[in-house]
């Protein structure tokens, strides 16, 4: 009986085993990446843009610690939450939600100036927001829900309050739930400007 030598059967084994993980590393699918579609109204320009009647910073904008992830979330029933592997965000999900709420609230507002941040106006309003919720739903919905605050110059309070929206899904898939999760963010960032405008005009 024919005994392969015992060097010569480590090198085989090695040889078979990188084969079979290169085999297998070939077949990984990268996954797909998506952001937020812009949602925006039109912005409004002319003589309302030249002097703007006041000043908005959106100075902070947190994340339920669950949302801070690459996946998007999938609510699979009352309790359970699901973060994909294979559909992520291209970018941290809270630089998107601050960047597509600032041109939202821009259309809105087009008497005011929308910032992200330090706007060095002295007399400038900050916004505060917190996004509890921001995910697909198992009944065929995309929701976001959270607070916001309004505060002056002096970081006194202004007004406060909820919001909440859901969108329906126009078709299966992620990409059909990332889209009615920007219509989602759009239709609170209507609700939030409406306010703001209720609270200091």
């Amino acid at each position: 009986m024919f005994v392969l030598p015992r060097p010569l059967l480590l090198t085989l084994a090695l040889t078979l085993l990188a084969s079979g993980l290169a085999g297998c590393a070939g077949t990984v699918t990268p996954p797909t990446r998506y952001q937020l579609p812009d949602t925006a109204s039109a912005t409004q320009t002319g003589d309302a843009a030249s002097k703007p009647l006041a000043t908005l910073e959106i100075s902070q904008l947190r994340l339920a610690h669950y949302l801070d992830v690459d996946g998007i979330i999938m609510q699979m029933d009352d309790i359970k939450l699901r973060e994909a592997r294979e559909h992520q965000w291209a970018e941290g999900l809270d630089q998107q939600l601050a960047r597509n709420l600032q041109a939202n609230l821009a259309g809105e507002l087009p008497q005011w100036r929308i910032t992200q941040g330090r706007s060095g106006d002295d007399s400038a309003l900050s916004l505060r927001i917190n996004i509890d919720q921001f995910q697909g739903r198992y009944d065929g919905y995309a929701l976001i829900s959270g607070q916001w605050q309004l505060r002056d110059a002096q970081n006194k309070l202004i007004s406060m309050d909820g919001f909440r929206a859901r969108n329906a899904l126009e078709d299966d898939g992620y990409p059909a739930l990332v889209r009615a999760l920007g219509q989602s963010l759009a239709s609170a960032s209507e609700d939030i400007a409406a306010a703001i405008q209720r609270g200091v005009l």
